[in-house]
């Protein structure tokens, strides 16, 4: 029984210092250009820049093979950032800036064709073959994607309402701000 043990942890040791060695030679040098543009876009993998998710939109930029324009979900000011990173200029004249989205199912036209279902890639959307769907609403980052395959045209997106708990203060303009007066003189 103790031989076992012994073989056991050698093999263990053996192979885990392969394993680790491995790891070492054979790693992929990652463009840190790359995992930073990543960690500024909005992860919600929601494939309206054309990619697949946003790792993929973000080795296309790191690459210089996407606009920086593409993100829907991150805005104006994403856009911006993303430009200012890359040291390119932002065509801005065709952005259309929007606030927080949900999707929206018009119980009426739906006819439970199950297509949005098969779309959504976050699964907020509930419902079954010939029966009427709905959103789950903590779920949709409003992709719109749904909209697009609906033959009835039976989802819209609608803006999400501002309650107390998704109500944030508007920061700043940085750079833009008026000068203070100066103590003793009136302007």
């Amino acid at each position: 029984m103790w031989i076992a043990i012994g073989i056991l942890t050698l093999m263990g040791l053996v192979l885990g210092g392969l394993l680790g060695a491995a790891a070492r030679f054979l790693a992929v040098e990652e463009n840190p250009l790359e995992e930073e543009l990543k960690a500024l876009l909005p992860g919600s993998q929601c494939g309206q820049c054309g990619y697949v998710g946003c790792a993929q939109y973000a080795a296309a930029l790191a690459k210089g093979e996407a606009a920086v324009t593409m993100c829907s979900p991150g805005g104006k000011a994403l856009i911006e950032v993303l430009a200012k990173k890359l040291g390119v200029t932002a065509d801005l004249s065709e952005h259309e800036e929007k606030g927080p989205e949900n999707a929206f199912i018009v119980e009426d036209l739906c006819i439970g064709c199950t297509r949005c279902i098969r779309e959504c890639s976050t699964d907020a959307i509930m419902g079954a073959n010939k029966l009427m769907h709905t959103i789950i609403i903590d779920a949709c980052h409003g992709c719109g994607k749904c909209v697009k395959v609906c033959p009835t045209d039976a989802i819209v997106m609608i803006p999400v309402p501002v309650t107390l708990a998704n109500w944030h203060w508007h920061k700043p303009e940085t750079g833009n701000t008026p000068s203070q007066p100066e103590v003793g003189h009136a302007h």
